[in-house]
């Protein structure tokens, strides 16, 4: 093959790689049903699409039985566009640069989305939906500058909140550098989880945008893990589809654009959203963009030139009224509704994307088994291509570090922890993914799942090396306001934890039964005495000031013994079992709160504390801990304590007090009155949060809670699986 040959072989690759696109050429009979048509219908599928869509699962069967890891470091490397992101981030210096940060950039690059300023009088409005990490805003940040647009960009954003304990943390996007540096900018809902498909969402999301005089662009880039049923992807997230349509059907202004991320479309479900943005658009495209793993299913719909409210507000007004996960059962059009002339156009896109999936799928099992060098070379002179094919045809310019979004040096929970315990990588393949569902937790246990934890035996006390020294900085008690919501139904996510441990320990408090009145202890671990504990509080403390010691009584007897000023606290939260709602539990929050407002009325200057803690995993504990960083010089913990404390895993080891100011104490007890009436039997509300995240991600107390809650996780963990008895040490 000659040099010239091979090159133009590469350019038609690398062409066809950047125009993955479809237009829909609308047609006079595309008119929308009357609003009495609406959801009358139970759904009924179309024949020729289901068979598309079981030819396409037949392909992606044939990956079943391929390791998860071993597949996704090919796919990664055979991805021709797999440079881009890398070579677009040194190249433009861009903020937050992901492959989503790049498929917005080519969207925009390809498809008049945003008119002159003139249109619009100078002003642009921007709303997010499903936005987490940033990288639409950012990259909208980005086009703006480059291209020198002179207005004045407003935007919000939306994202299941990365810090609300509810929502699950392996689902969320972890990196928050940019959510935590513009927290103000983020909608996360009158309940606090940034769960878009609710109708009290939809209204406080229009209250919260009602000061922008107009919205121009809304983007939906929502999802969630299907890898468990992946052949039924886009019928699982059509609900969430549905919802953002919904959102930006109801936010924008005539003439808006939106763009929305989308899958497969041959479901009844999406050809009824995608017949309804033709009818509410001028334009509609579908494109699959050059940086989107070419081998997934996913497509971007971008909608051009929104006609406005006043020609749907009947059927909108309906489908507002149908908002959430209920709109499966009912189909929003009948078939009827849906004209021939459509369904023929919509049925071509979907063979043309269908194609270009197919194709690459094929492609990346033959290379599978049949990579070779020259396959490898192949691979790696498409990649540097792409990547330079990408910089010159999108026109990428660079950027300084002052047009960022987030100019200074960013905080957030993605902390370099000395010690985050030990996380288990799993790398099975669909079926045995499978397999592992239906298995026992005994089964589970001597099939090894989860011998990381049970063999990582605890040799001495954890986190007397960890210290966390006294802030030179005030309370600001003025800039603290109390976060309610809805009653946690389980802590799920933590901030301040690895989720991964979270979830596993939460998997084992649900499938194994464990008497609380019996305390579990491993003979390979070593034995944690109140006298080992009191020889490390004095270490700390290094003072003869009086120590404080709350709820374990046995370790205040060891200090009385050995003439130290001590006082003993009761500790009434100690006395509950272990749940999967850990700290989050009201009752636990009323009974902490509660103990360190009485210890802080008693304690005097220079004093030391002894608190328990069950774990820091909710925004409320580590708002206490916060405070106390505030109030001592020296803090520190021990791990494992439950033998000296049953049900605490944990001491806090607080030296060297300073009382706080007067109105830090007004808001503390404001607080424990709040957490007393929301522990009631009949409360549906508790208190999520009192100091802003802000304070909370910021400075060295993040890392502090990582690193406790991960010995107290180690810790649980080793000793709930003590609890099968079968189990041979």
């Amino acid at each position: 093959m000659s040099g010239d040959t091979c090159e133009c072989q590469v350019y038609d690759e690398i062409s066809t790689l950047f125009n993955k696109r479809f237009l829909y050429v609308q047609e006079a009979d595309w008119v929308l049903p009357h609003a009495s048509e609406v959801f009358t219908q139970n759904h009924e599928e179309f024949e020729e699409l289901q068979v598309l869509k079981g030819r396409l699962n037949k392909v992606k069967d044939l990956l079943s039985d391929k390791k998860l890891d071993d597949w996704h470091r090919h796919t990664s490397f055979t991805n021709m566009a797999g440079k881009v992101v890398s070579e677009v981030r040194k190249f433009a210096n861009a903020e937050l640069c992901t492959q989503a940060w790049c498929k917005l950039h080519e969207i925009l690059c390809t498809y008049s989305i945003i008119p002159s300023d003139s249109m619009w009088n100078g002003e642009l409005n921007t709303v997010h939906l499903c936005e987490a990490p940033g990288a639409f805003v950012s990259c909208l940040n980005h086009f703006l500058k480059t291209r020198e647009y002179l207005c004045d960009w407003n935007w919000v954003a939306n994202t299941l909140n990365p810090y609300h304990e509810a929502n699950d943390g392996l689902v969320m996007i972890a990196d928050d550098r940019l959510i935590a540096n513009t927290l103000p900018w983020w909608f996360f809902g009158p309940d606090n989880t940034g769960d878009i498909m609710s109708l009290k969402h939809l209204t406080g999301l229009q209250n919260f945008t009602s000061n922008m005089s107009a919205v121009h662009l809304v983007t939906a880039d929502g999802s969630f893990d299907c890898q468990g049923n992946p052949g039924e992807q886009e019928s699982l997230v059509a609900p969430l589809h549905y919802c953002e349509v919904v959102t930006a059907l109801t936010l924008l202004d005539q003439d808006g654009s939106f763009i929305l991320k989308m899958f497969t479309l041959y479901e009844h479900s999406s050809v009824n959203l995608m017949y309804l943005l033709n009818c509410c658009f001028r334009h509609v495209h579908v494109i699959k963009p050059g940086t989107s793993k070419a081998g997934n299913s996913e497509v971007y719909i971008v909608c051009l030139g929104y006609l406005g409210k006043k020609v749907i507000q009947d059927i909108l007004s309906k489908m507002t009224q149908s908002f959430g996960a209920a709109i499966a059962n009912k189909s929003l059009f009948p078939h009827r509704s849906v004209p021939a002339s459509f369904l023929r156009i919509h049925r071509k896109c979907c063979k043309v994307f269908f194609k270009y999936q197919e194709k690459t799928i094929r492609e990346n099992l033959f290379l599978f088994d049949n990579m070779g060098p020259e396959g490898t070379t192949w691979v790696t002179e498409l990649r540097d291509y792409a990547a330079n094919y990408f910089l010159k045809r999108m026109l990428l310019k660079r950027i300084s570090r002052k047009q960022w979004i987030v100019k200074k040096q960013p905080f957030g929970s993605n902390v370099n922890s000395r010690w985050v315990g030990v996380r288990v990588c799993r790398s099975e393949s669909y079926n045995e993914r499978k397999h592992l569902e239906t298995l026992t937790w005994p089964e589970k246990v001597v099939n090894g799942y989860f011998s990381p934890w049970l063999e990582q035996h605890i040799q001495s006390i954890l986190g007397a090396d960890c210290i966390l020294q006294a802030s030179d900085a005030e309370l600001q008690s003025a800039e603290w306001y109390i976060i309610e919501g809805q009653r946690l139904p389980r802590v799920r996510s933590s901030t301040f934890c690895d989720n991964q441990l979270l979830k596993t320990l939460n998997e084992t408090i649900e499938g194994i039964s464990v008497d609380p009145a019996i305390t579990l202890s491993c003979p390979r671990c070593s034995t944690v005495t109140a006298q080992a504990v009191g020889q490390q509080v004095l270490k700390v403390s290094g003072s003869i000031h009086r120590i404080l010691v709350c709820g374990a009584h046995s370790l205040y007897q060891f200090l009385v013994e050995g003439e130290t000023p001590s006082a003993f606290l009761e500790c009434p939260l100690l006395s509950r079992g272990l749940s999967v709602l850990h700290d989050g539990d009201p009752a636990h929050q009323r009974d902490f709160t509660d103990m360190v407002s009485r210890s802080l009325q008693r304690l005097q200057h220079g004093d030391s504390l002894v608190l328990p803690v069950l774990s820091c995993f909710t925004r409320l504990v580590a708002g206490m801990l916060y405070m106390l960083h505030h109030c001592f010089q020296v803090i520190t913990f021990t791990c494992p304590t439950s033998v000296l404390a049953p049900g605490a895993d944990a001491f806090l080891v607080c030296c060297g007090f300073s009382a706080p100011s007067d109105p830090v104490l007004v808001f503390l007890e404001q607080l424990k009155q709040r957490t007393e009436e929301l522990a009631s039997p009949g409360a549906t509300q508790q208190v999520l949060q009192f100091i802003p995240m802000e304070c909370l991600l910021d400075g060295p107390v993040p890392e502090f809670l990582w690193t406790l809650n991960a010995a107290i996780l180690r810790s649980r963990l080793h000793e709930r699986l003590l609890s099968l008895q079968h189990w041979e040490f």
